[in-house]
């Protein structure tokens, strides 16, 4: 698979002409557009880069001349930082590769090739013969370089090139001209060679040529340290601008507002650092919690040898403890039966049975060899991190496992990596707050130019137009934009862990606020966990009996339906303990029957696995079980009725059934019993024996909502003996079966549930089921819950895949008709279907009386086959049966496709995938899958959804107040600064540091607070900044802001008493004898005035613009329908109150040292009454302009609600 050319030496690259070397650029220009991971959802563009050294001088010089600034540039622009220092090359003979995601994000990556000298080029493969002349039987240490050094030490080994990105090792596959991910055994590998080729174990030399490319099998989080995570927080371009606009303060002599930012820096940086690093040691610790254990391996020649799991690479013989163990690896099982508890990757903690893979070779029956791949054969494979808790094996043969995956690869660590490097959150809110700090910098650039401009043409220092011009950009852009912005999502996690729900991407919240359909898994979300058994119908010659209330009654007590309903299980016992699926357990308990498993001492007495034996309860426990010979014998030696579980074919859910061959003690004969999903009992069974009516009765049930399990018995042929059975293929069993009737459960709905369903279908949020059980059960509980209404009607797709010459083609049908319709005759014309019918838009879909419904083979040929009726079709269908895991996850993605913010909500039981792939994903499993989903309920309850998405409204609108608010604050203290650029003024440093510290800094913290309303309603909130009511209500404020100050600032000027102020200016008039002490104290206090801070202008653009901060805060709060009303919020109410008592004070009852501190300087009292009566026709028109907007925008809603 990996072939390696040789690596061409520096002095051949010399000797090219500059022809060839044209030629080899002109290439590599055309050179076709080469991937990684193709096809694959982290598929990537990768491209060859080798470094440039003039480049790299001519960047060092830009880095020494940009005083650093280049530097950080490329720090952050990976694509730059390649472009700027290396040159273009065919991508085999690269020392750089430059990546970049095809997804909607386009994010560009870069990593230095290295070079791994091996005697080989295939892991998978035997190395060059001239291992054995090299190492002289001892293992080879190999060293690594980097690309560009040392090539002349490698000719005698052959250069294998790889780079490593995001925990993966890619390395360079000659035939595909690319870089490829090292596989292991899990992809390209027959089960036959599985057995046959891999199952001897491998040799000393073979383990250390294959650990050269697999490396250590671990789940490495590394935790960083402080000094690297202080290093990579503060090389964010957020807290350089933080660092440039200190630096200019500090030159300015804005010492004190300087101070205050760096302090604000400080906790922020210190804040992010302990969330960081605390979440890298949480994951550390569950990653790292067992990982590393004793394991016991096979070498070739048989030795077993005791080595750390980290020393595991695939094709290892690994040895199962019979105590079990925490798997460090994914290994397919040769031999024996594990039972295995799967809830870190499932979430579900029912135990799972693991049987060995079949060898299609010593199978005559078999179907034929596959290839061999983790999913498809998951009930032979025992993925890393699962917890084996019990084995059955042979004396001499032990439980055996092939390594088939390790580290990364595994699928523990793919979940890892999804944790670690997490695709980015696709929002609008985000995109358009980008796009908004652009029209900010623009904002910044023109007030740039007006400063430098003005600064000129009156004759201004040189260095005071340098500070001054730059003072103007850290104004546009508040440097607490980013803390603010978060305050809200913040205060809105606290509140959802107080009601349990948690969440580990806080993120996510604002975008569950723009939910507008739901998922929901049945059982276990929608119903309850556990089902009872409503009754039984049993089948006899072809004819169904009258439902029966209780299957435990003498007459059934030794009739083979009792006995398949003792023996089909997957029950084993656990310290004890019966454990199992809860479907399974029911069914057993129905019966009354006792389970005994074989200890471990008698299964080393006998020499063979001894079988799980059940009996009923109210008979004596038989006095001697042994064995005489491998034929099972010991069955004959007891009168009392038992019967033993020789082997078990675990259920599936692709085969929608499971199996076992039991045999009755005394008896020589075995039999096969099976249980499953009804259609697929009956397709395996003599039609004879299946009743006429089956389909009318299964219907029937299911309409009602019942969960039907169909059972049926086989007797096997005498020939079979129990060696014969042991490596049998299931398929040869599970045919010519004789129908034995029906199990009836009942899974009833959660209390919670219809109210539920209710409040998302009033608030405009659709739900949509999505279950692995019937469909027409599922269609029953969605009516019962309310998901689909009594009056609807359902339509089912029937898509038929290709057969026969035949075209993929659907059939629909009537729900209520079902069973009556063939697939040759749909009950339902194509060109009627009503999707066609009904207006496609998201708003008119609670119009709609049709609701489609199909299984997950239906879906899977609509996917493949109709890809122009996919978005038709999840616009209005409601119920997915039999779906599986990935198929959960396609869904979906199929509703994201047609605009939908998708909300999932399951138990975590193979929901996992679905989970992570939604907006917001809800986990009702505190399990460890649920690390898996943003959200996880502590009570498992489908109330925490609407909750949710209240929370997330609220913590929505709280940011686009936020923004809305510090985008004002940044443009009204802008216009006041660059009013007074116009006079050669300024803001003074405490003017500053109280607008940034005492008011906004209160205001956005405090008008974060207002908890979510306490319903849903009709609406959703806006999803981006970009639309024309919110710019509108932005840009009103804006004007009337500029307006209001432009007129303060030119009205004082006309001003009867107004002069240009001077140390001597008096324009209160109290120039008498008991003032002069205060006179001269202000004299000292201005005489060093350099920035002409103390003016009228200055005073009277402070109290407006101080007034303004309060008015648009009030005006942009807003409460309902989202959040409580701002009176609710105490805090914020009692700030404003405070500071606007507190700037009224001061504007009307000036203190002396309030005004030295804050360099304001006095003014007339009648001019302080007309600021007043600017500043309350300010907050008039601010508050009826809002008004306007929003009953242009909402129509209905009253005024006062608002607020």
């Amino acid at each position: 698979m990996y072939e390696i050319c040789p690596h061409t030496g520096s002095s051949d690259r010399s000797s090219i002409s500059q022809v060839e070397k044209f030629h080899i650029t002109l290439n590599m220009e055309k050179e076709e557009k080469k991937f990684v991971n193709k096809a694959e959802e982290d598929e990537m563009e990768i491209y060859g880069y080798d470094l440039c050294y003039w480049k790299l001088v001519l960047v060092t010089v830009g880095v020494i001349c940009s005083g650093g600034f280049l530097l950080l540039l490329l720090y952050w622009m990976p694509m730059w930082r390649v472009k700027a220092t290396c040159k273009r090359t065919m991508l085999k003979d690269c020392e750089v590769v430059l990546l970049r995601t095809t997804d909607e994000f386009k994010i560009w990556f870069c990593a230095k090739v290295f070079i791994m000298p091996s005697l080989g080029a295939n892991p998978l493969q035997n190395p060059n013969p001239i291992i054995h002349k090299v190492s002289n039987g001892h293992s080879v240490h190999f060293c690594e370089t980097s690309a560009e050094e040392n090539k002349n030490d490698l000719k005698k080994y052959l250069p294998i090139r790889y780079f490593t990105h995001h925990s993966v090792k890619y390395f360079w596959n000659d035939s595909a001209q690319s870089f490829d991910v090292v596989r292991g055994l899990d992809e390209s590998t027959f089960c036959s060679s599985i057995h046959n080729e891999h199952s001897a174990g491998l040799t000393k030399a073979m383990y250390d040529y294959r650990k050269i490319f697999y490396g250590v099998n671990e789940i490495a989080v590394k935790v960083p340290s402080i000094f690297k995570l202080l290093i990579k927080e503060v090389l964010n371009p957020f807290y350089i601008f933080q660092l440039f606009s200190v630096i200019l303060w500090i030159i300015d002599e804005y010492h004190y507002y300087a101070l205050a930012i760096v302090i604000m820096s400080v906790i922020s940086i210190v804040s992010s650092l302990y969330t960081v690093r605390k979440q890298y040691v949480m994951l550390h610790d569950m990653v790292a919690a067992h990982s590393i254990v004793r394991v016991s391996v096979c070498r070739g020649n048989q030795e077993i040898e005791e080595i750390l799991s980290t020393d595991l690479v695939p094709g290892d013989i690994m040895l199962i403890p019979s105590n079990g163990t925490i798997m460090p690896c994914d290994a397919v099982l040769l031999s024996g039966t594990c039972i295995v508890n799967e809830s870190m990757l499932t979430g579900e903690s029912v135990p799972v049975t693991k049987i060995n893979l079949p060898n299609p070779s010593e199978d005559p029956e078999a179907m034929g060899d596959e290839i061999y791949s983790p999913e498809a054969h998951k009930r032979h494979t025992l993925f890393c991190g699962t917890n084996v808790i019990q084995t059955r094996f042979y004396t001499g043969e032990l439980v055996k496992a092939l390594v088939v995956r390790t580290g990364f690869s595994t699928a523990k660590g793919q979940l890892v990596r999804s944790i670690l490097y997490p695709k980015p959150t696709d929002f609008k809110l985000y995109r358009d707050a980008s796009l908004f700090l652009l029209s900010l910098v623009v904002v910044a650039g023109i007030g740039f130019l007006y400063t430098v401009v003005n600064s000129i043409l009156k004759e201004v220092p040189a260095r005071t137009i340098i500070i001054e011009s730059l003072d103007i950009i850290t104004i546009t852009v508040p440097p607490a934009l980013p803390a603010a912005m978060t305050a809200g999502i913040v205060y809105a996690q606290k509140r959802l862990k107080k009601i349990g729900i948690f969440c580990i991407s806080p993120q996510r919240i604002n975008i569950c606020g723009q939910l507008n359909l739901v998922c929901f898994d049945k059982t276990g979300t929608l119903t309850e966990d556990g089902l009872d058994l409503w009754g039984i119908q049993r089948v006899e010659s072809a004819c169904f009996l009258l439902p029966e209330e209780r299957a435990c009654s003498e007459s059934l007590l030794k009739s083979e339906f009792v006995a398949c309903m003792a023996t089909c299980h997957s029950l084993t016992k656990i310290e004890g303990v019966l454990s199992g699926h809860p479907l399974d357990l029911k069914m057993f308990e129905a019966i009354g029957w006792i389970l005994e498993e074989a200890t471990e001492e008698e299964t080393a007495l006998h020499n063979q696995i001894m079988p799980t034996v059940v009996r009923p309860s109210k008979q004596p426990f038989p006095e001697s079980k042994q064995a005489t010979n491998q034929e099972m014998e010991l069955f004959e030696l007891s009168t009392s009725y038992e019967i033993g579980i020789v082997r078990q074919f675990p259920f599936s859910s692709v085969l929608q059934r499971m199996c076992v061959i039991a045999r009755v003690l005394g008896e020589k004969r075995m039999d096969a019993y099976m249980k499953g999903a009804p259609e697929v009992i009956a397709s395996l069974c003599k039609q004879e024996t299946v009743p006429v009516d089956f389909e009318s009765v299964l219907e029937e049930y299911t309409k009602q909502g019942f969960r039907v399990i169909a059972l049926a018995h086989r007797k096997l042929e005498s020939k079979l003996t129990w060696h014969k059975v042991q490596t049998i293929n299931r398929d040869a069993i599970e045919s010519n079966m004789d129908f034995m009737g029906l199990i009836i459960m009942q899974n009833k709905l959660k209390q919670e549930t219809p109210a539920v369903l209710e409040d998302l279908h009033k608030a405009n949020i659709r739900t949509v089921m999505v279950t692995g059980d019937n469909m027409l059960t599922a269609i029953s509980v969605a009516r019962d819950c309310g998901m689909i209404l009594p009056q609807d009607k359902v339509i089912i797709a029937e898509a038929l895949p290709p057969k026969d010459g035949q075209a993929a083609r659907i059939n629909w049908h009537y729900a209520d008709t079902l069973a009556k319709c063939t697939s040759s005759s749909p009950a339902i014309n194509s060109e009627d279907i009503p999707v066609k019918l009904v207006h496609e838009s998201l708003e008119d879909l609670q119009m709609t009386k049709y609701h489609f419904a199909m299984n997950g083979k239906s879906f899977a040929v609509i996917l493949e086959h109709f890809q122009d009726l996919v978005p038709k079709l999840v616009l209005h269908g409601t119920v997915f049966a039999r779906m599986a895991p990935d198929q959960k996850t396609q869904l979906v993605e199929a509703l994201q496709n047609v605009d939908y913010y998708v909300g999932m909500c399951g138990d975590g039981a193979n929901d996992c995938g679905a989970l992570k792939r939604a907006h917001g994903g809800i986990s009702l499993s505190e399990l460890e899958a649920s690390v898996a989903s943003p959200f996880t309920s502590r009570t498992p309850s489908i109330s925490c959804v609407p909750k949710l998405i209240r929370e997330g409204r609220a913590a929505l609108i709280t940011s686009f107040c936020v923004f809305k608010f510090m985008a004002l604050y940044s443009i009204i203290q802008y216009i006041s600064v660059t009013l007074l650029y116009s006079i050669l003024s300024n803001l003074g440093d405490f003017q500053f540091l109280f607008i940034d510290l005492a008011i906004i800094l209160v205001i956005v913290f405090t008008m974060s607070l207002n908890p979510a309303w306490k319903e849903l309603v009709a609406r959703r909130p806006p999803s981006g900044l970009i639309s024309g009511p919110l710019l509108c209500s932005v840009l009103s404020q804006i004007i009337i802001c500029f307006a209001f100050q432009i007129l303060g600032f030119f009205w004082v000027k006309q001003q009867s008493w107004y002069e240009r102020w001077t140390i001597k200016s008096d324009a209160c008039h109290l120039l008498d004898a008991t003032n002069t002490s205060s006179m001269v104290h202000y004299k000292n206090e201005t005489l060093d005035d350099e920035h002409n801070i103390k003016n009228y202008e200055n005073t009277t653009l402070f109290f407006i613009s101080s007034f303004q901060y309060l008015i648009v805060a009030i005006v942009f709060s807003k409460g309902k329908p989202f959040r409580q009303p701002c009176y609710k919020n105490f805090l914020f109410v009692v700030s404003v109150i405070v500071l606007y008592v507190f700037i009224f004070f001061i504007m009307l009852h000036p203190v002396e040292s309030i005004d030295t501190f804050l360099e304001l300087v006095c003014v007339p009292y009648e001019w302080r009454l007309r600021i007043l009566i600017i500043v309350i026709v300010n907050a008039i028109v601010s508050v009826l302009v809002e008004l306007i907007f929003l009953v242009f925008r909402q129509g209905c809603w009253c005024f006062s609600c608002q607020w």
